[in-house]
């Protein structure tokens, strides 16, 4: 078995202290005190599983609440929080200089708050410009039902790269 020092931390780690590091990766407080309470997990599989399927399925007001704090997809976050930080590194694929780009991601952006009336989230990590806009493109024939489930698998994704840095820092 290998020594896992960021899993230790975390199975370790107070419950105020787990749940300040969980809420930055997910802003739900069911969720976060679901998989503190979980502690101790036996690897970071295990972890990363419990992040992407605990406290299923979530609520519509639980999604408002975690949109709260994410950005629009192509601009820069205020603040200098943690989460501010993991926005601008997540995004940093997301080309905004490119004027035509930056147009249709400000369009699509409008389209989908008037739509669905809330910011349009995606795990911008590892994704160009192009890839986003096609997503957002895709999205915006969702009905209010389907989208909220893509949200919430959005956030889940996020919520697991976000831990999966924290555990390794």
């Amino acid at each position: 078995m290998v020594f896992d020092a960021g899993l230790q931390r975390f199975n370790e780690a107070s419950q105020s202290e787990a749940t300040e590091w969980a809420r930055i990766c997910l802003d739900i407080p069911r969720w976060a005190d679901e998989l503190v309470s979980a502690r101790p997990y036996p690897d970071r599989a295990s972890l990363l599983t419990a992040v992407r399927t605990g406290a299923g399925p979530l609520s519509a007001e639980e999604i408002e609440l975690a949109l709260a704090r994410h950005p629009r997809i192509g601009e820069p976050p205020g603040g200098d929080g943690a989460e501010a930080h993991l926005a601008r590194s997540e995004q940093s694929n997301v080309d905004s200089s490119d004027a035509a780009a930056r147009k249709r991601l400000t369009d699509g952006n409008r389209a989908y708050e008037d739509k669905f009336g809330r910011v349009f989230l995606i795990r911008a990590a590892g994704r160009s410009t192009s890839d986003v806009l096609t997503a957002l493109d895709r999205r915006l024939v969702n009905d209010e039902a389907g989208e909220l489930a893509v949200v919430a698998k959005e956030l889940r994704d996020i919520a697991a790269l976000r831990l999966a840095g924290m555990l390794d820092a």
